[in-house]
């Protein structure tokens, strides 16, 4: 069947997007409002094989907003030639040639590690690599050969590229291959500041909306940031972290490059499943202030060192919080470096949740943490934890110290195969 276009129906309606954690008071620990879809469908009336009535809509798209995925978009050049391509045999050819030649042109912009079809868990991981500080595009790839050569799944992952095909975390608008969204069973996010165009943002709505089951990793605590200029449909996304992950950027506690953190494991989460087999936990990026959701449960806690090495003691001084300018000791109590949540989305589906303030390429070389958050692969599955979980490289790992502007130039996806 040919594609049918939507039917604008109020000319200028805003198109924004509202989640579940608007119109409440914080909202943060309180059960999921359903959205109203009401807006939403006065302004398009979908005709053909549309969701039905009893089904709420996705979030819609602004007319025109689409470019390089033009079967999502109102304004898409399939959309457009559609009044000219009327026979199902010509549009099907029409779609088709497209389709092949975005894929030929496209293909080597992201990176799939597929395990041996004998070993294989039948799930899809999607890793995305777009942070511009912590080398997410070095830690990820390596986090996705673990997970696809030692324990068979299935993983993709996204960078943003510049037209050059070379990745570069500062294009904060890239993000080709998003369509594996579609079919991820699992997402690992290592995010900071995007403002995805809504053809691509809109892969991402749909895998929460399912919903899929989220690891979120360090800076993806502030994984989006569009303007409050900007005309996109997904600006509430801003607050994903606070209201999803479980909590926004809110400042450095220890001293930025400066003082390391050892993970310390919470006395109530000690029998976690997700601890098992964590131990020693370390990372050279400091820790986070944080305050998860009242609803999340604290796995560890970052114990803020004098320096950057392992062994160093831990440090004492006097910080005032952000949160309320009171002052405590920098120690006294520990700050919330690793959390879990299970959340019901605005379309009543219950999903899991992950979130670490740690995960810099350079916090990946901790076999602690590697295992942490392969045990919360298995956990937001709802698989059977390992014991010890394998957490070997695959290859040789050699990670660039993190810093904004410190990514390899001229590194392209197929580099890292």
């Amino acid at each position: 069947m040919c594609l049918k276009r939507p039917k604008i129906m109020k000319k200028g309606a805003s198109l924004e997007f509202s989640p579940p954690w608007q119109g409440g008071a914080g909202g943060v620990s309180e059960p999921s409002r359903q959205v109203d879809y009401s807006e939403a469908r006065s302004v398009c009336n979908w005709s053909g094989d549309g969701p039905v009535a009893s089904d709420p809509p996705s979030p819609p798209l602004p007319r025109g907003g689409a470019k390089r995925s033009p079967f999502l978009s109102f304004g898409s050049p399939v959309a457009e030639v559609h009044h000219y391509f009327r026979t199902p045999l010509t549009c099907f050819l029409f779609a088709s040639a497209y389709l092949l030649c975005s894929t030929a042109a496209r293909a080597d912009e992201w990176v799939t590690y597929s395990p041996k079809d004998e070993f294989s868990q039948g799930k899809h991981i999607v890793f995305l690599a777009a942070d511009h500080e912590y080398r997410s595009e070095e830690g990820l790839p390596m986090l996705a050969k673990i997970l696809s050569q030692r324990h068979g799944f299935k993983c993709t992952v996204l960078f943003p590229i510049d037209p050059d095909g070379t990745i570069n975390p500062n294009n904060v608008t890239s993000l080709p291959g998003a369509s594996a969204l579609d079919s991820a069973d699992l997402i690992v996010m290592g995010l900071r500041y995007r403002a995805w165009p809504d053809d691509i943002m809109s892969h991402f709505v749909e895998a929460y909306r399912r919903p899929t089951p989220l690891i979120g990793l360090r800076t993806s605590t502030h994984a989006f940031n569009y303007p409050s200029a900007s005309k996109t449909a997904f600006r509430s996304f801003n607050d994903f972290g606070r209201f999803v992950l479980g909590e926004q950027w809110v400042n450095h506690w220890g001293q930025h490059k400066r003082e390391a953190t050892r993970g310390i494991i919470e006395a109530s989460a000690k029998d976690d499943p997700l601890l098992r087999g964590v131990t020693d936990l370390f990372g050279d990026t400091d820790v986070y202030e944080a305050y998860p959701a009242a609803d999340a449960k604290i796995l560890l806690r970052g114990q803020v060192l004098r320096g950057m090495s392992p062994d160093d003691p831990p440090a004492s001084y006097k910080k005032r919080r952000a949160s309320d300018k009171k002052e405590q000791d920098i120690n006294d109590p520990m700050m919330p470096i690793a959390w879990s949540r299970e959340r019901t989305n605005e379309y009543n589906k219950r999903f899991r949740v992950f979130c670490t303030t740690l995960g810099s390429s350079t916090d990946l070389q901790n076999e602690g943490l590697r295992r942490l958050i392969v045990n919360a692969v298995y956990w937001g599955l709802n698989r059977k934890v390992p014991d010890k979980a394998d957490v070997d490289y695959v290859d040789a790992y050699k990670p660039s110290s993190y810093g904004f502007n410190g990514y390899r130039k001229g590194v392209k996806p197929a580099d890292l195969k």
